[in-house]
């Protein structure tokens, strides 16, 4: 089954590297031949070896347009899409969308706040009395990045242009790169202090290298000026199967029952005991594992 893999900010294709031989090669991997994928890893564009957009106009819409071409183009007329983080947004838009080819979704960053919850945690309002204990937990979490986590994204959202800095220093991109979520951070910390968990130092390192040697740090945050006064994290009306894998140190644990009123072709939810944000570069055995069950049932 094709299966084309798109990443995230600050990211890359090195952040998806250690799946790729899990999901191409599944019975060294403790699973079956028929789980295989072909596996296509695209640079978004403005990122790591894409081309640098000249214009306006590559937004998230254009990106799953080019998506489902480049897939069409490399001769695959029936397929499967994946992202996290940037690409849960782009694979939502997918399934909005609804290109002929295109079988079905896996996000582990699924889009499923009622806009009027969405716009409530935005707003710094207490959680609304209705929610439920599960519902209540994504909205602390999801306010917590409103209002203390996700500066990179105004700045980027409203001026890309002035970050001009971190194209003329390493350690300034670095820097940038590395505070993007509180629970990510806390990670990357432990790994640098000498902890053997998920990531490495040469991972970060790789991941931050590529977008010095590309000279992608301003480019890539153009993406946010594209996107900017949508919201990350609303329901998209995505109307084909999708697979939600919830990994307990994303932004926030999506609940079931938002989930399956933002996915009405919801064929797959599980939640993980461990993994963050970037699931796939943390945590690549459970995420190919969630890969390979949650689109199983679109071999069809």
């Amino acid at each position: 089954m094709p299966l084309i893999v798109t990443h995230g900010w600050p990211g890359s294709p090195i952040e998806q590297l250690k799946i790729v031989d899990p999901l191409t090669n599944p019975t060294a991997h403790g699973a079956s031949a028929s789980d295989a994928f072909d596996v296509v890893i695209p640079s978004m564009p403005g990122y790591g070896y894409s081309g640098k957009p000249t214009t306006p106009g590559w937004g998230v819409d254009r990106i799953a347009r080019a998506w489902d071409l480049l897939m069409k183009r490399l001769g695959y007329t029936r397929y499967v899409a994946q992202g996290g983080d940037w690409g849960a947004v782009v694979v939502d838009q997918m399934g909005v969308q609804a290109p002929s080819g295109l079988l079905g979704i896996h996000t582990n960053m699924p889009g499923v706040f009622p806009a009027d919850v969405d716009a409530a945690a935005f707003s710094g309002a207490p959680a609304p009395a209705s929610l439920s204990a599960d519902e209540k937990l994504a909205y602390e979490r999801v306010q917590f990045v409103y209002q203390k986590g996700i500066a990179y994204g105004f700045q980027m959202g409203l001026r890309p242009q002035s970050l001009y800095g971190i194209a003329d220093s390493p350690i300034g991109l670095a820097g940038y790169f590395l505070d993007h979520d509180a629970r990510s951070y806390e990670l990357i910390t432990r790994v640098f202090a000498g902890a053997s968990e998920g990531l490495t130092r040469d991972d970060v390192l790789d991941n931050v290298t590529i977008t010095w040697l590309t000279n992608t740090g301003v480019s890539g945050g153009r993406l946010y000026w594209e996107y900017w006064g949508k919201s990350f994290f609303q329901v998209k009306g995505v109307s084909i199967p999708v697979a939600v894998s919830v990994f307990p140190d994303e932004l926030y644990p999506a609940p079931r029952s938002w989930t399956e009123r933002a996915y009405p072709k919801l064929i797959h939810y599980n939640k993980l005991d461990k993994g963050g944000h970037f699931a796939a570069w943390e945590q690549p055995k459970l995420f190919s594992e969630e890969v390979r069950a949650g689109l199983r049932s679109l071999r069809k």
